[in-house]
């Protein structure tokens, strides 16, 4: 009898699970005001996601309940996994945030604010993080300077240190490069590129700098008074609505009248 070979079949590439799923999620202040709307989004493990909408849209609301620091009317946010609402400290050390409108302690150093934040992640080294940090961020001379004291976009780059200190899964990141000049946010930009792929990590990114937006972003969500309006590759943003940038598409969104209803079929 002839022996029949086995035939092994190889698992192909397997597609990227939903690291953050946002469904339906409302918040209502004061029983009156509704600040998001019925928001579904999902984004995918090792991707780079931007959040983009005017001032007011919600992008904030948004962010601070990713953070588990506010809770939705409705809805439902699953972060790695874990229901935001019920477990949220699963899951908080192994995510961050980056803003540049959030101070640190004014009177503590550089170095005295990261090694807050380093205890508070259970750095197991946190001198050697805090100077591969500054190492990397341009901050070696500010270490020992009081927060207080620096510039803008000083501070900017201290706040990025703080949000890296525990190497993220999810790093959360409002106006990453703001007040930094031009040749500083390029290396920035750069250095968050190489901790994406180094770390396998995801970024959801709220920005106003379009062209920062085309450059880091795979995926772009665009919110308009509190609703999901479109989404899309910025390629495909640009193809959908004719124009050459993405500034023009947010303009186009920005100038046109909200609609009556969300965006369907983001996130189910």
């Amino acid at each position: 009898m002839a022996a029949v070979a086995a035939t092994v079949e190889r698992p192909g590439p397997q597609p990227a699970r939903d690291l953050l799923l946002v469904n339906n999620i409302e918040v209502v202040y004061d029983h009156v005001i509704l600040v998001l709307k019925g928001v579904s989004l999902a984004v995918p493990e090792g991707g780079v996601v931007a959040l983009l909408g005017a001032n007011g849209a919600g992008k904030t609301t948004t962010i601070a309940m990713l953070l588990g620091l506010l809770a939705p009317t409705a809805g439902r946010i699953t972060v790695l996994g874990e229901d935001m609402q019920a477990h949220r400290y699963r899951v908080l050390r192994r995510i961050n945030f980056s803003s540049p409108y959030v101070d640190l302690p004014l009177r503590l150093t550089v170095r005295q604010n990261l090694r807050v934040y380093a205890d508070l992640y259970g750095i197991a080294a946190p001198q050697a993080r805090i100077r591969e940090l500054a190492s990397d961020l341009d901050l070696l001379p500010l270490l020992d300077r009081p927060t207080g004291k620096l510039s803008a976009g000083q501070k900017t780059r201290v706040m990025l240190a703080k949000a890296l200190i525990n190497r993220p899964e999810l790093l959360l990141l409002d106006e990453p490069t703001a007040s930094l000049d031009p040749d500083t946010a390029d290396v920035m930009r750069s250095y968050l590129e190489d901790y994406r792929r180094g770390e396998r990590a995801t970024l959801l990114l709220a920005s106003h700098n379009m062209a920062e937006v085309e450059r880091l972003c795979s995926d772009v969500l665009m919110l308009k008074t509190g609703r999901l309006v479109d989404r899309g590759a910025p390629a495909a943003l640009l193809a959908r609505y004719g124009r050459a940038n993405l500034e023009q598409v947010f303009l186009d969104i920005a100038r046109t009248h909200a609609p009556e209803q969300p965006l369907a079929g983001v996130a189910d």
